[in-house]
């Protein structure tokens, strides 16, 4: 049986018991090393804490350890015997919003938690709002201490009620929507209720434990379903005695499948040729899929560069000077309306400007703000850049290795913006 993996992000407000949530899933689920243990029991001990203050597992920088607060994203790894797990613990105060972009980019289900006794807070909607936009396909809403409003089922439903009725309403297409899309949990990361292990105070509950609906949870084949495409991060060619013609096409498979034989279209360029053989590990194989790494050849030498786009001809993107997109501002400095910055989709970087800023985003309920003139750190706003090269992106709707893009600032590489394309270009 083949174990696949899920990649997930925790998110919530401050103080909501995400560190304690992951801190407890590990735990439980045996994924501790004992010396793990032994240093966290220690550093509880040394707080006066009598039980081990789980959250240390998680919280690694020495400032998150003595605020007790979450700063930078977590990343943790562990495994059951059915599925292998990516975590990303994303901090809950509002300044590190940006966090929780970079942290939910890549996630194909977020843990949203809630305390039982605030219920739906401010920071909870912007969490909610920030999957939307990202297009996380999956929620669980965690309501989380719920030992402290003595585990009363109407608290929870009330509270389930109001996060998904807010969900629907945020407005994004294809979000919110399905009988599967959001799961709701009452559990108590501190105790352990309905994390790892059914709780026994909460015998109304008949759903499943976070894990089991972690392990459970279809993991999308978005890679593979989206339309295929490949950008050309490198070009091999030999000029040996042996290969004297042979040209090939390295990289990573962003999206889809190609097969030999297949007809593809090269982009910015438009020229067309056909796959007539797809290297792989050396061997040679008549399909290839996302994400594997790959060198692809063609039946015709035309002029090919690492930063081009090979696309099957039936389903190739249009290309673009003009890139609309939707945007979260992630540097200290701000991004200002007539700025020069550097664009990278994919293996391809060009230089752009940025020719307008409508509107910025509300996270509350994803109102426009229009006109703002620029965007400052942790905003999220809609954009308007114009590229030197035509760029060949994919709605992020559609894709989202493909409709996704970095601003860069060209004096000194710093990443200024994470951008989702969203069609109006």
């Amino acid at each position: 049986m083949t174990i696949d993996t899920l990649r997930f992000a925790t998110a919530g407000s401050v103080d909501d018991g995400k560190s304690t949530l992951v801190g407890r899933l590990l735990h439980d689920s045996k994924s501790v090393l004992t010396d793990q243990l032994e240093a966290v029991e220690h550093a509880s001990r040394n707080r006066g804490q009598e039980t081990p203050d789980l959250a240390l597992l998680t919280d690694g920088l020495r400032a998150e350890r003595e605020q007790g607060i979450t700063i930078d994203v977590a990343y943790r790894y562990f495994a059951t015997p059915r599925r292998r797990f990516i975590l990303a613990d994303t901090p809950g105060h509002v300044q590190y919003t940006r966090n929780m972009v970079t942290g939910a980019s890549t996630a194909e289900l977020a843990v949203v938690l809630v305390d039982a006794r605030n219920g739906v807070v401010e920071q909870t909607r912007r969490h909610a709002a920030v999957a939307a936009l990202l297009r996380v396909p999956h929620v669980v809403l965690a309501v989380n201490k719920m030992d402290l409003v003595d585990y009363a089922e109407p608290v929870f439903a009330e509270i389930a009620r109001e996060f998904t009725a807010y969900a629907r309403e945020l407005g994004v297409p294809g979000w919110g929507s399905g009988d599967n899309w959001c799961t709701a949990i009452p559990i108590s990361a501190l105790a352990g209720d309905n994390v790892v292990e059914p709780s026994a105070h909460m015998d109304w509950y008949g759903g499943p434990t976070v894990l089991e609906h972690l392990e459970s949870v279809p993991v999308t084949r978005e890679l593979t379903a989206a339309q295929a495409r490949f950008p050309v991060q490198y070009v091999i060619r030999p000029q040996s005695a042996e290969h004297p013609d042979y040209r090939g096409y390295a990289g990573q498979i962003a999206a889809g499948t190609f097969r030999v034989g297949e007809q593809i279209t090269v982009l910015p360029s438009g020229r067309t040729s056909t796959i007539t053989a797809i290297d792989m590990l050396g061997h040679a194989v008549d399909t290839a899929w996302a994400p594997q790494s790959v060198t692809v050849q063609l039946s015709d030498g035309i002029d090919i560069s690492r930063g081009d786009l090979i696309a099957p001809s039936a389903a190739a993107p249009s290309i673009s000077q003009d890139i609309t997109a939707i945007v979260c501002h992630v540097a200290d400095q701000p991004l200002s309306v007539g700025q020069r910055v550097l664009l990278k989709h994919t293996t391809r970087t060009v230089k752009a400007i940025v020719k307008d800023i409508p509107s910025r985003l509300t996270l509350d309920d994803l109102s426009q703000h229009p006109a703002p003139g620029r965007l400052v750190a942790n905003d999220i706003g809609r954009v308007v850049v114009r590229t030197a090269e035509p760029l060949a992106l994919d709605d992020y709707a559609d894709s989202r290795r493909t409709g996704s893009f970095l601003l860069i600032d060209p004096a000194d590489g710093t990443t200024l913006a994470a951008g989702m394309a969203d069609g109006d270009r």
